[in-house]
């Protein structure tokens, strides 16, 4: 059984990380599959899903790491007149960054639930914000 599911999130930032473990436990919980595997995935490609702890200290330093990795400074071909969408692309680190935190995580469901370690909190990952964006959570199982 499959049940594809979604939800928007409305970033308030350039740059910021958003808890959403809440909704995508809400949404399996929804799913009425009691054993298999939750896929959750951004449909942007300037937002990346990540797992980690909910600490504002680690949220800095994933920022600032992320940051120094594709800084605004550099240099980009992106950073262009793009004709096809007849508008300036200026986001091109924003690209680069959803590229290091992905696009996607996967985490087993049991017993109808969300199954993950005490610690782990799912983030939206906004570069390019604040935007309406999209998340899909996909209940593969049984």
């Amino acid at each position: 059984m499959v049940r594809l599911m979604e939800f928007v999130v409305k970033t308030c930032a350039d740059t910021a990380y958003i808890n959403i473990t809440q909704e995508v436990e809400r949404l399996v919980e929804s799913a009425g599959i009691a054993e298999g595997t939750a896929f959750v995935i951004t449909q942007h490609t300037t937002t990346g899903i990540t797992v980690n702890e909910a600490l504002e200290c680690l949220q800095s330093d994933m920022e600032q790491t992320i940051s120094a990795l594709a800084p605004e400074t550099r240099r980009y071909s992106h950073a262009r007149m793009l004709h096809s969408y007849g508008q300036s692309a200026d986001n091109a680190p924003s690209h680069i960054r959803a590229m290091l935190t992905n696009n996607h995580t996967l985490l087993p469901v049991r017993d109808g639930k969300l199954h993950r370690g005490a610690a782990q909190e799912i983030f939206l990952a906004e570069y390019d914000g604040p935007q309406d964006r999209k998340v899909v959570v996909v209940v593969l199982g049984n």
